[in-house]
């Protein structure tokens, strides 16, 4: 459910409600009791996590979800081979 912002145009009081998307707008403001609250516009507060967003969304530093990755040590470099081994 998505967090609604309101305003009162009265008084100025604002407020922030959780609300099923097909529930109808507050109007009446719970401070003066007016019916003046409008719906505001502001930013969504969502994110996206998990497999198959943008490698570099939400990263710090070095790392990154690469697919090569998901087997090796991330250096994206084969293992060494060991002396005397047959190629």
């Amino acid at each position: 459910m998505p967090i609604y912002e309101y305003e009162c145009k009265a008084c100025g009081h604002r407020l922030e409600k959780l609300q099923k998307i097909s529930a109808p707008p507050l109007t009446d403001c719970p401070a003066c009791e007016a019916d003046g609250l409008s719906r505001l516009v502001s930013a969504a507060g969502f994110r996206l996590a998990g497999g198959g967003w943008y490698e570099t969304d939400f990263k710090s530093g070095g790392k990154k979800n690469l697919a090569g990755d998901a087997a090796g040590s991330g250096d994206g470099k084969a293992p060494a081979k060991k002396d005397g081994a047959a190629a």
